[in-house]
């Protein structure tokens, strides 16, 4: 156990350094989270009007997930252009479990994205975002991001390991990014149209986004939407993990 997380934190330092050299994880990580965070507020923020509350203290948990959405591109293209290159191969006929080399991918995109993170509350305070000063709602809406973060993040590495090219990764990633639009991130679910409005209500990030919200607001959270919110993100982690350790190992045999 002991080596396989050696294993693990050297093959994260690698995947950071593969980041820090990347152009479009600069723009992904740290310039796009900022833009969108203006963007929303500027476009819309006196258009959509919602009630008992700032537009900014509203969208500000969706904003976070949609740029976790974007992110997880930049992991499904490393995946695949690795898996196709053959150096995922390499790495994995060395020494080290082979699990170790997914989970420096995971590993590294939940550093990015906790970055992304903090970019984009700096710009929501500075555009009049206002949370509440409550360490138990903070906990609560860190747990829930670093959950969602590992959900997508292995969500990320079984597109990259399915697609046949970064391009066809970075184009199948779109469903991560296009999630957060169709819930309550933006606008409420009851304003939507009928079979948006219905589709908003029971998919897996409107409850996340939700209790998000209450616990940065510092608003009562219900505990079955805890619940709720926490069980999704167990329930599609272990699915992905899984599923996504199985693509790994048929990838390497295929070689």
């Amino acid at each position: 156990m002991r080596d396989e997380w050696k294993d693990t934190i050297i093959l994260t330092w690698r995947c950071c350094l593969l980041s820090l050299r990347n152009p479009d994880t600069l723009l992904t990580s740290v310039m796009l989270p900022g833009l969108m965070m203006a963007l929303f507020v500027f476009l819309f923020g006196t258009l959509i009007q919602i009630e008992d509350m700032a537009y900014v203290d509203y969208i500000v948990p969706g904003v976070l997930l949609q740029c976790v959405g974007q992110c997880s591109s930049t992991t499904s293209v490393m995946v695949c252009r690795e898996v196709r290159t053959g150096m995922a191969g390499r790495l994995c006929i060395l020494p080290i479990r082979r699990s170790s080399y997914l989970h420096g991918h995971v590993l590294e995109a939940l550093i990015r994205n906790l970055i992304t993170s903090v970019i984009v509350l700096i710009v929501a305070v500075i555009l009049g975002y206002c949370p509440a000063f409550d360490p138990g709602g903070w906990l609560l809406a860190l747990a829930l991001l670093i959950c969602v973060i590992l959900v997508f993040s292995w969500l990320a590495i079984i597109v990259g390991l399915l697609a046949r090219s970064e391009e066809g990764a970075s184009a199948l990633s779109a469903l991560a990014i296009i999630l957060p639009y169709l819930s309550s991130g933006f606008v409420p679910a009851a304003a939507m149209p009928g079979p948006l409005a219905f589709f908003a209500q029971v998919q897996p990030l409107t409850p996340i986004i939700e209790v998000m919200r209450g616990a940065l607001l510092g608003l009562s959270a219900d505990p079955r939407m805890i619940m709720l919110a926490f069980g999704w993100c167990a329930l599609l982690f272990i699915g992905f993990r899984l599923c996504g350790n199985r693509l790994l190992r048929h990838a390497l045999s295929t070689q």
